[in-house]
C-alpha cells in the first residue's frame, strides 16, 4: 500500500512542519517514506506545498501528479490540488479560510475551521496542527500517538509550546475521526 498526500497553504502557515512530522512518524514506524517540499518565490505569503508518500514498498519516484489526499489550507491550494487528486481519497479543508467546497463527488470531503479552533485553543499559529490531526483522524494512516510523540519531540526545545500544538492535534483528531475514519 502506498498513499500520497499534499500538504497546501501560504508559506507561514506551517503546511511544510506538519507533512513532515507525519513523513517523520511513517519513518519511525518503518515504513517507506518521502518528503518533498516545494516553495512559491517568497517564503511568507506565497504558496507552500508538500508531497508525502508513505509506503509499504520502495517509492519509485517522489513526483506525484495526482495525490490520493490534499491537505488545504487556503483557496488558492483547494483550486490547485483538490482537482488532481485520485478518486476515493480525502481532501481536508481548512473552512476557517475557504469557504468553498471542493467541486468533486468522488473524494471524502473533511471540513476543519483550524483557525477557529487554534485560536480557541490558544493560538492561531497551530491550525496546521489541527489540519494534521484532523488527517490522521479521517485516514488513520499513522497511529494518532505517535503523531502526538513526535510533535512533542519536535517542540522539546520551546516546550512552552507543547500543550497548545497537542490540543490542537487532538481538536481535530477528534473532527477528523468523526468526519471520515
Amino acid at each position: 500500500m502506498q498513499v500520497e498526500a499534499v500538504f497546501a497553504g501560504f508559506g507561514g502557515q506551517g503546511v511544510m512542519l506538519a507533512g513532515k512530522l507525519l513523513a517523520e512518524v511513517g519513518m519511525t514506524l518503518g515504513k517507506e517514506v518521502v518528503w518533498l517540499p516545494s516553495y512559491g518565490p517568497e517564503m511568507r505569503g506565497g504558496t507552500a506545498n508538500c508531497t508525502v508518500i508513505i509506503g509499504d514498498a520502495p517509492i519509485a519516484s517522489p513526483i506525484i501528479s495526482n495525490p490520493r489526499d490534499a491537505v488545504v489550507m487556503n483557496r488558492p491550494s483547494l483550486e490547485r490540488f483538490c482537482p488532481t487528486q485520485k478518486a476515493n481519497g480525502f481532501a481536508v479543508v481548512n473552512t476557517s479560510l475557504i469557504s468553498v467546497r471542493p467541486e468533486r463527488k468522488d473524494v471524502k470531503v473533511i471540513e476543519v475551521p483550524a483557525n477557529q479552533i487554534a485560536i480557541e485553543a490558544g493560538t492561531g499559529k497551530a491550525a496546521n496542527m489541527v489540519m494534521l490531526g484532523a488527517y490522521v483522524g479521517a485516514t488513520g494512516l499513522v497511529p494518532f500517538d505517535a503523531v502526538v510523540a513526535m510533535a512533542k519531540h519536535e517542540f522539546q526545545k520551546k516546550a512552552k509550546l507543547i500543550p497548545v500544538n497537542v490540543k490542537c492535534l487532538e481538536e481535530g483528531y477528534k473532527l477528523g475521526k468523526g468526519a471520515g475514519g
